[in-house]
């Protein structure tokens, strides 16, 4: 049986008409809430008109939830289970089959019917262990609700209760793996792992396959569920169909032009907590081209750092979204970057202005009144700044 559902599959046409029907319905329900943001922002026609909508960031939505317990007044149904993350920010879960939507990257990871899974994410306030086991239990395998920890404990369920599929962290594998190894205990049984919420790296990745074991990783949230997911080892992570990606500069709205590093920012389709434009804080970019699997939707080249880059100099905070007003107030600046030092005495700070515009004693003014500080200015030619998704680069550590 094809591992690859029809919406995996189908044409970019069809994905967008789809979703924006989706969008629509969500942004009408939203738009009837008063004290939604969203209430007089411009009429989306197309999925390109997101970028005109407010992004939604976790302290937004922590505020929300202050004056609208317990999930900020956004409109809920078929709520059924509760979480909290640290903030606090809850989170609403529901029992609908595959409620997340983690399914699509277990079936990826070859995992269904006849898998044991070992589900070693936590099912203490936060939902990571709640998302693993809805998926696992959708694509129709058995779970071992095992939570983090007790090592030697995981050893022996996985042996006695035959388990083949590994979900969790990247590296508690490892710990599993090696402990069975120093309690002369077999567990080559376990061929796959699905893996999330930690750095996978390729030597990691090595030494499972050394053993038997593939393992693939997926990238999701505890507000929005799954996000994107390896089909392929070291291949780009695919999209999931529940979601819209877009990548924006750190600090604003606006996307990035596809193969640039920007902040995911993610629309949830989900009917029962939509989320409109939901900032991760992960930067990411667009890779061109899809899936040798067969699946047509958008690629992400995996994680590449955070968005919140705010630093401190000289007791003041600097803000991406600070940076982004300093180039909304001069037209001809398509981008900044704000490079942070330490001359020995004090903190200094390099604002690069990426224009072809020459009014210094302007960009000065602004800088001083958007900033807040005072700064040296230097321009350079259009397209002379890198497009690493950088906004505010403290060097003081370098």
């Amino acid at each position: 049986m094809s591992n690859l559902d029809r919406l995996e599959t189908r044409s970019a046409d069809a994905r967008e008409a789809d979703q924006l029907a989706q969008l629509l319905t969500l942004l009408a329900r939203i738009e009837a809430v008063d004290h939604s943001c969203l209430t007089g922002a411009p009429k989306v026609q197309s999925l390109a008109d997101l970028r005109h909508l407010p992004v939604l960031r976790k302290s937004d939505l922590s505020k929300w939830q202050a004056e609208h317990l317990p999930f900020g007044g956004i409109p809920t149904s078929g709520i059924t289970r509760l979480f909290q993350s640290p903030g606090p920010i809850y989170e609403p879960g529901g029992s609908t089959p595959d409620w997340w939507r983690f399914g699509r990257f277990l079936r990826a990871a070859g995992i269904g019917a006849g898998d044991v899974v070992q589900n070693t994410f936590s099912y203490h306030f936060t939902p990571a262990g709640a998302m693993f086991e809805s998926a696992a239990l959708a694509v129709g395998a058995q779970v071992f609700a095992a939570g983090p920890g007790q090592t030697e404990l995981q050893v022996r369920a996985a042996v006695d209760l035959g388990v083949t599929a590994y979900a969790g962290t990247p590296d508690y594998l490892g710990a599993i793996l090696a402990k069975a190894d120093e309690m002369g205990v077999d567990l080559s049984h376990i061929t796959k792992a699905a893996v999330s919420a930690g750095p996978l790296f390729p030597q990691v990745r090595a030494a499972y396959a050394a053993r038997g074991i593939t393992c693939l990783q997926c990238y999701g949230t505890a507000d929005v569920g799954h996000i994107a997911y390896e089909t392929l080892a070291d291949a780009p992570m695919v999209v999931d169909e529940g979601v819209i990606v877009e990548i924006v500069t750190p600090g604003t709205g606006y996307p990035v032009p596809n193969g640039e590093v920007g902040e995911v920012v993610v629309t949830a389709l989900n009917a029962d907590y939509p989320l409109i434009r939901f900032a991760t804080g992960d930067l990411s970019a667009v890779v061109a081209g899809v899936s040798d699997c067969g699946r047509t939707n958008m690629r992400l080249a995996g994680w590449k750092g955070r968005a919140d880059q705010a630093t401190k100099v000289k007791g003041m905070f600097v803000r991406p979204e600070q940076v982004a007003q300093l180039v909304e107030r001069h037209p001809e600046i398509h981008r900044a970057r704000v490079e942070v030092g330490h001359d020995g005495k004090t903190d200094t700070m390099l604002v690069r202005l990426e224009t072809d515009g020459s009014d210094l004693a302007g960009y000065v003014a602004s800088i001083s009144e958007v900033l807040k500080l005072r700064a040296k200015v230097e321009t350079v030619a259009i397209g002379g700044l890198p497009r690493d998704g950088i906004v505010i680069a403290d060097l003081r550590g370098n």
